[in-house]
C-alpha cells in the first residue's frame, strides 16, 4: 500500500483525538463553506458539498453547524472569505509534498508553511514544481471485520471502482473523481461499513524513506496536518510497515 495510504490509516484512527481538541471541525467547517459558495447550497446538485456534509455528520457535527456553514459559503451569513490554494514543496529525501489550503490571509500562511517546512528540513516550492507527480483520486477505505472481499470487490467495481487493494487491517477503493459518490453509495446501500472516504492527491510513484530521513517526513506531514489552514496533504513518501507502525505506537 502506498505511503499516502498508510499515512491515512494511522491519521484517522488518530481522529477521535483530534476531534477532541476542535480540529476536524474546524476543517470540516471550512470545506463545507467553500463547497458552498463555489457549488451552491444544494446537496443534490453539488457533490463536493455532499461529501463535505456527509464528512461533517460522520464526527457528529451539530446540523445547526453544517447549515451555518453552508450560509456563509452562499453569502447568507457574514464573514471573511476563504480563499482556496494548492502549495507544493519538498520534503526530506526529497520527497513531494501538496497541499490543500483554505484561508483568508494568503500571505500569514503561505509564511507560516515555509517555515514548518523548512524547521522539517524541507523547503516550499513553487506552483507547478510537483503538481504533475499526483493525479486526483476517489479513496475509500473500509475496515477488514466491516466486508467479506469478495463481495466488496463486487460491489465496488460494479459501482464504478478502478481497483481495490487491502493491507493488514483495511480494504482500499479507488475511484475515478466522478465516480467516487456512486461507488461509496452502493457500498453503503450494500450495508458495508465505510471508514473514510476522500478526494485525494495520489502520487504516480513513490519515494523510499528511511530511518531519520523517515522520522522527519513523518513529523512534517504531521505538522502540516495539523494546521488550521491545511485541509489535506499528500506526498509520496514510502515507509517501512514496521516504521509506520513504531511512529503510530508513539
Amino acid at each position: 500500500m502506498s505511503g499516502h495510504s498508510k499515512w491515512s490509516s494511522i491519521k484517522h484512527k488518530k481522529a477521535e483525538r483530534d476531534a477532541r481538541r476542535g480540529k476536524v471541525f474546524t476543517k470540516l467547517i471550512k470545506e463545507i463553506t467553500i463547497a458552498a459558495r463555489l457549488g451552491g447550497g444544494d446537496l443534490n446538485s453539488n457533490p463536493r458539498l455532499r461529501t463535505a456534509v456527509a464528512a461533517g455528520r460522520a464526527q457528529s457535527m451539530p446540523n445547526d453547524n453544517i447549515d451555518r456553514a453552508i450560509k456563509k459559503g452562499t453569502g447568507e451569513l457574514g464573514g471573511n472569505q476563504l480563499e482556496q490554494i494548492t502549495y507544493e514543496g519538498y520534503g526530506p529525501g526529497g520527497i513531494a509534498v501538496i497541499l490543500d489550503v483554505l484561508t483568508d490571509n494568503r500571505n500569514r500562511v503561505v509564511a507560516e508553511l515555509r517555515f514548518i517546512f523548512s524547521r522539517h528540513g524541507g523547503n516550499l516550492g513553487e506552483a507547478g514544481c510537483v503538481g504533475w507527480m499526483f493525479h486526483k483520486r476517489g479513496v475509500i477505505t473500509v475496515e477488514k471485520g466491516a466486508a467479506d472481499e469478495d463481495r466488496l470487490i463486487e460491489i465496488a467495481l460494479e459501482g464504478g471502482a478502478d481497483d481495490v487493494s487491502s493491507d493488514s487491517d483495511i480494504y482500499e477503493v479507488t475511484t475515478a473523481p466522478d465516480k467516487f459518490i456512486a461507488v461509496k453509495d452502493a457500498l453503503e446501500k450494500a450495508g458495508i461499513a465505510v471508514s473514510h472516504a476522500e478526494v485525494a492527491m495520489l502520487p504516480e510513484n513513490t519515494v523510499k524513506v528511511a530511518g531519520h530521513t523517515a522520522e522527519q517526513v513523518l513529523k512534517l506531514v504531521e505538522e502540516l496536518e495539523e494546521h488550521d489552514e491545511v485541509q489535506s496533504v499528500a506526498a509520496n513518501f514510502d515507509i517501512d510497515e514496521q516504521e509506520m507502525a513504531q511512529f503510530s505506537a508513539a
